[in-house]
């Protein structure tokens, strides 16, 4: 397999109470459109221990995470959704360069 080197961001939010699985659902459904049509490189999700979620994206670079969110929305309801799930927002992680074996794992040849 290939090393790939990505650019990453992690989004962290905390998420109003209930509303845990429309978050987790909107948010699958905008990770695997910007995949298929706009050059992601996949995403993960998980809810820390202190009660935040993470949310992990990864990009080929800066640049192309900018050029995917000039476009127009591919989901405007399931951004809607996100956005009405979270209860507070925090700044974003820019983690780059990062090498994600997981991520970037070629399932097509196995």
């Amino acid at each position: 397999m290939a090393t790939d080197i990505g650019f990453a961001v992690i989004y962290r939010a905390r998420i109003c109470a209930g509303k845990e699985e429309q978050y987790i659902a909107a948010w699958s459904r905008i990770t695997q459109l910007l995949k298929a049509e706009r050059g992601g490189l996949g995403s993960r999700l998980h809810r820390g221990a202190d009660g935040i979620w993470y949310a992990y994206a990864q990009w080929s670079s800066a640049q192309a995470r900018t050029d995917a969110f000039a476009l127009p929305s591919l989901d405007p309801e399931a951004e809607a959704l996100v956005k009405d799930a979270i209860l507070e927002y925090f700044p974003e992680i820019v983690l780059e360069p990062v090498v994600d074996h997981l991520c970037l794992l070629d399932r097509s040849s196995t």
